[in-house]
């Protein structure tokens, strides 16, 4: 799955510009970026996004301004075996298509990036296809055609004001993930604390079924009072979180567990939960236990976990 938020926030910041739209529609061996991903042009050659990690942008630059002026799409291909292997390649090995079209009608219609923001907004994928005879790019789902598919944004829901949830909301972030805060406390959930995230100071449970977690979501609860986390594990087991953490030692756990099966929950629920949360990286401190926690979303986001 591919990583496109910030091209996607870019399209719409640049809306009414002449752009031109790389994306990598084929991938060989070990190739730096994933079939889908996005490089966005700017006619004035700023850009956003990366269809190689930065073995290829140059060239990809140069035929993006060829596209924006005029000229039709071009699918290019990269590899090590290239005559200028060094120059314009992949010295890692692997090869790649990259598709340049213009943000248009005849390539890729700019009303594509709206209906994306809308279904993402709803919590829904949406997949569009491009013909690579044609180059052009529709909604839907076409037989024979290169098919990109666009998860809901990913987000953090973050139940308990904690050290480790200021450190794990800032790794959040800085992997692009929309981050929520949710305490009751007022005197945990300052803006102080937490600068940039968004805090929610309704009971754990009022506002996780407000805030609807989908697939794409992570939910964590790391508060350590059982008034506060488990009326939010309820709530998180109830939705279609992809993510469902709690903070304890296995003893924490294994009473957390009776109390989630007196309240109503069945096993395959509670099965969801990681706990103690995080993957098992002899984290000590906020700042560790907030990577292990972040390293197990990320894991979980992959279908890895």
């Amino acid at each position: 799955m591919a990583d496109n938020d910030s091209v996607l926030a870019a399209a719409r910041q640049w809306k009414g510009a002449r752009l031109a739209l790389a994306t990598v529609v084929s991938t060989w061996g070990s190739a730096p970026r994933p079939r889908g991903s996005h490089m966005l042009v700017h006619e004035d050659g700023r850009f956003e996004g990366s269809v190689s990690g930065g073995c290829v942008e140059s060239d990809i630059l140069a035929t993006a301004a060829a596209v924006i002026a005029g000229e039709p799409a071009q699918l290019k291909r990269y590899g090590v075996a290239d005559a200028a292997a060094w120059e314009v390649g992949l010295p890692c090995g692997g090869e790649i298509e990259v598709l340049v079209q213009p943000v248009a009608d005849s390539g890729y219609p700019f009303e594509i990036f709206d209906l994306i923001e809308e279904a993402r907004q709803q919590g829904t994928v949406f997949s569009v296809s491009t013909e690579l005879s044609s180059y052009r790019t529709t909604p839907g789902v076409m037989d024979g055609a290169f098919v990109n598919h666009y998860p809901p944004p990913r987000r953090l829901i973050i139940v308990g004001a904690v050290q480790i949830a200021q450190a794990l909301a800032g790794l959040a972030r800085e992997l692009g993930i929309a981050v929520t805060v949710i305490d009751p406390r007022a005197r945990f959930l300052t803006e102080e604390r937490f600068p940039g995230v968004a805090l929610d100071d309704r009971w754990p449970d009022d506002a996780i079924t407000a805030l609807r977690p989908d697939p794409a979501s992570a939910v964590v609860t790391l508060s350590h009072d059982i008034k506060i986390d488990d009326p939010a594990l309820i709530a998180a087991l109830s939705s279609g979180a992809g993510y469902v953490g709690a903070l304890g030692s296995r003893r924490s756990h294994a009473a957390r567990v009776e109390r989630l099966q007196a309240a109503g929950l069945d096993d395959a629920a509670i099965a969801r939960i990681d706990a103690p949360v995080g993957l098992d990286i002899g984290a000590v401190g906020p700042a560790e236990i907030a990577l292990s926690i972040a390293a197990a979303m990320v894991q979980a986001f992959h279908g890895r976990g």
